[in-house]
C-alpha cells in the first residue's frame, strides 16, 4: 500500500496553508494612487484633507476614496489615465507647498494588513518609474586620496621643520628637499604616514628629492572604495526621498545603476542622488576689501576669494572651523518665519565650533556651499566634458552668542533646505558621478507590461493542464492541482521576501510551469513503465516515484547551479529571472515529488488497484 505517514500529510497540507496565506495579499490587486506629503514634513490636518476632497469633488477627478495616514494623503483611482489626470491637478492645487508622487496602493483588507502581509514587489519595468545610469569619476577619487597624502606630507615635514617642495604630477607625488641630510628623516615620516606607499629617491636640481607613488593594490582599493561608498551614500539618498523598493547596485566597473519603482517626476531624484554637495563654515577675512582682491585678481595671504548667490565677491579665511563630513544630522526648519536647515555637529566638530565662537564674538562667519558638476563644451568641434568644483557663499552672520553641536543656516529657499538637509544626512559622495543614462517608465506602461506577463501565465499554464489532463487522465488532474499549488507557493515565497517581479521574473516563472510538470511527466512515464513490465499498480506507483527521483534531481539541481551563477553574476533583470527560478526549481521539486505523492496516496492508497488508468 501507499501511505505517508502522519507527520508527512500533516507537513504537506501546513505547507499548502502557509503558501496560500502569504500569497493571499496578491488576489486582491492594487489601486493607481496619488500620495501628497508636505514640504515641511508636517502631517495634514482633518481640515486639510476635507479641503482637498472638496477639491477633488469640485473637478469630478472620479477618485476612488481620499485617506490621511500618518504624514500622507493617499487618493485612490480606478484607472491609470485618472490617476495621471488626478496628479496634474493635485500638483496645480497643492503649489509648492507639497509633493505629489505616483503610485499603486494594495487593496489588501485590514485584517490581513495587521499580519504584515504584504502582496509582491514589482520592479521597475511593471510598476513603472524612474531609470538612472550613473559613471564614477575615479580618476577624481585617486586624485583626491593623493591630495589628503600630500597635506599630510606637508604637514609632517612643516612640525619637523624640513624644508621642501611638493608637487603632483599624475599620480606621482614629488618631493624636492633643500638639505640631503633631511631625505632619510623624510622618507621615515613618509612611511609613518603609510608604509605601503612606494618612495624612490631621485636625483634633483640642486640635492637628491622622494618621489611617491601608490601601488596598483592601493590604486584598485581605492577605486573600490569609491564605488562601494558611492553606493551607500546614494542608497542613503534613496532611502531620504522615501522611494519604496529601490534598487542601487553597482554596474561594470565604474557604473551604478539605480532604479526608483513609482517615481515619476526624475527631476528631483537626478538633483539628490548626482549631487556632491557639502559645506563648510569659515571666518570672514574682515580687514581686507574683497572688491580690491578681485580687481587685482588675487586674494591676500591666508584668505581666499568666492562669490555670494547676488555675484559679489566675499572674503574667507582660508582655515576651515567645520566641514561636511562632521555633520551627524541635518533637518529642514523654519527660523522667523524664514526657510532654514538645523545642523548637528559630531564631538570634534562642536568643540571646534565652540572655540571659535567663543574667539569671535560678534564677527561675521559665512557658509560656503559646496558643489561638484559636469559641464559640456563644445571645442574645436567635438564635445567635452569636464568636472566643474562650485564654491558659493550662502550665508554670512554675525556671531552673536556661544554655540557648539546645534545651531541652523538660513538664507535657503524652502526647495533649497529641504534637498540640502537630505544631502548632508545622507553624506558626501566618496567621488563624483555623472548621469550617462535616464529612462522613464510610466505606470501605464507598466500596468500593460503586467498585463501581458499575466496573459503569457495564464495561456501556458492553460495549455500544460489541459495536455496533462488528455495524456494521463486522472493523474493529470493530480499533477494540475500539484502546479496550482507551486504557483501558489512561488507567489509566497516573492511576498515574503519582498524580491521585485520584473518581466525577465515572469518569464521564469512560466519557465517553472514547464518544469514543474517535467518532474511529473517523468514520474508518470516511469509509472507506465512500470505496468508495462508487470507489476502491480501499487508496486508500479512506489517504483515510479522512487527510480524518477534521481533523474528530477539531477536535471534540478544543474538547473539550480545555473541559476545562482545567473544571480551571483548578473545584474538588474537577470538578478530577477534568477531569483524566480530559483524558487520555482525549489517548489517545483516539492509539489512534484512530495506534494503530488500524497495526493496519489489518498486517492490510490487505501485500495485495491486492478487497473491503473494513467
Amino acid at each position: 500500500m501507499n501511505q505517508y505517514p502522519l507527520w508527512k500529510n500533516i507537513m504537506v497540507i501546513v505547507v499548502i496553508i502557509l503558501g496560500v496565506w502569504f500569497a493571499l495579499p496578491n488576489f486582491y490587486g492594487e489601486d493607481p494612487a496619488v500620495v501628497i506629503a508636505k514640504e515641511n514634513g508636517l502631517a495634514f490636518s482633518q481640515l486639510e484633507t476635507s479641503d482637498i476632497e472638496e477639491y477633488l469633488q469640485e473637478i469630478n477627478s472620479g477618485y476612488k476614496s481620499i485617506k490621511r495616514q500618518e504624514k500622507q494623503i493617499l487618493i485612490r483611482y480606478d484607472q491609470v489615465e485618472e490617476q495621471l489626470s488626478g496628479s496634474d491637478s493635485m500638483r496645480a492645487y497643492m503649489g509648492r507647498s507639497a509633493t505629489v508622487a505616483l503610485t499603486f496602493a494594495p487593496r489588501t483588507p485590514n485584517w490581513i494588513s495587521r499580519f504584515g502581509l504584504k502582496p509582491m514587489s514589482l520592479g521597475l519595468d511593471l510598476r513603472g518609474g524612474v531609470h538612472f545610469k550613473f559613471q564614477v569619476d575615479l580618476d577624481a577619487a585617486i586624485e583626491q586620496r593623493l591630495n589628503q597624502y600630500i597635506a599630510d606630507i606637508n604637514k609632517a615635514l612643516i612640525d619637523k621643520r624640513i624644508r621642501r617642495n611638493i608637487k603632483k604630477q599624475g599620480n606621482v607625488i614629488s618631493i624636492e628637499l633643500s638639505d640631503p641630510e633631511d631625505l632619510s628623516r623624510a622618507r621615515s615620516l613618509i612611511r609613518e604616514i603609510d608604509p605601503l606607499l612606494v618612495i624612490e629617491t631621485v636625483p634633483g636640481k640642486t640635492s637628491p628629492g622622494l618621489q611617491v607613488e601608490m601601488t596598483q593594490d592601493q590604486l584598485k582599493q581605492r577605486r573600490d572604495f569609491a564605488i562601494q561608498q558611492n553606493i551607500l551614500t546614494m542608497r542613503n539618498r534613496v532611502n531620504e526621498l522615501g522611494v519604496a523598493e529601490p534598487i542601487v547596485q553597482r554596474q561594470g566597473l565604474d557604473r551604478i545603476v539605480v532604479q526608483l519603482p513609482g517615481v515619476q517626476d526624475p527631476t528631483q531624484a537626478e538633483r539628490i542622488l548626482g549631487a556632491t554637495a557639502t559645506l563648510e563654515f569659515r571666518m570672514v577675512c574682515e580687514n581686507e576689501s574683497a572688491f580690491a582682491a578681485e580687481a587685482k585678481g588675487r586674494a591676500p595671504i591666508g584668505c581666499e576669494l568666492f562669490v555670494d548667490r547676488v555675484g559679489n565677491p566675499v572674503l574667507l579665511k582660508k582655515k576651515t572651523i567645520v566641514s561636511g563630513n562632521q555633520l551627524i544630522d541635518a533637518s529642514q526648519t523654519f527660523s522667523e518665519g524664514r526657510p532654514a536647515v538645523s545642523i548637528r555637529l559630531d564631538n570634534k566638530g562642536s568643540k571646534s565650533m565652540l572655540e571659535t565662537t567663543k574667539r569671535n564674538l560678534n564677527k561675521p562667519m559665512a557658509v560656503l556651499f559646496i558643489q561638484q558638476r559636469q559641464e559640456t563644451k563644445e571645442r574645436n568641434g567635438r564635445l567635452v566634458t569636464s568636472s566643474v568644483l562650485e564654491k558659493e557663499v550662502i550665508n554670512i552672520a554675525t556671531i552673536r552668542g556661544v554655540f557648539s553641536s546645534q545651531f541652523q543656516i538660513t538664507g535657503v529657499s524652502v526647495v533649497e533646505a529641504r534637498d540640502l538637509s537630505i544631502l548632508l544626512r545622507a553624506g558626501a559622495l566618496a567621488a563624483p558621478i555623472f548621469k550617462v543614462e535616464e529612462r522613464t517608465i510610466g505606470p501605464s506602461l507598466g500596468q500593460d507590461n503586467i498585463n501581458r506577463g499575466f496573459q503569457a501565465i495564464v495561456i501556458g499554464l492553460a495549455m500544460v493542464l489541459l495536455f496533462m489532463v488528455f495524456y494521463y487522465k486522472g493523474f493529470g488532474l493530480i499533477a494540475n492541482f500539484g502546479l496550482l499549488i507551486n504557483l501558489t507557493l512561488v507567489m509566497a515565497l516573492l511576498s515574503l521576501l519582498q524580491a521585485s517581479l520584473t518581466l525577465p521574473g515572469i518569464a521564469g516563472i512560466v519557465l517553472t510551469v514547464g518544469m514543474a510538470v517535467d518532474a511529473n511527466v517523468l514520474i508518470f512515464e516511469r509509472i507506465r513503465e512500470e505496468i508495462r513490465i508487470g507489476n502491480s499498480p501499487q508496486a508500479s506507483i512506489t517504483a515510479g516515484y522512487q527510480k524518477a527521483f534521481g533523474t528530477i534531481a539531477d536535471a534540478n539541481i544543474t538547473t539550480l547551479i545555473a541559476a545562482l551563477v545567473l544571480f551571483t553574476f548578473g545584474t538588474g533583470p537577470i538578478k530577477g529571472f534568477a531569483i524566480t527560478l530559483t524558487l520555482g526549481i525549489i517548489t517545483s521539486m516539492f509539489t512534484a515529488i512530495i506534494a503530488s505523492r500524497a495526493i496519489v496516496n489518498i486517492v490510490y492508497g487505501q485500495r485495491t488497484i486492478n487497473k491503473l488508468r494513467i
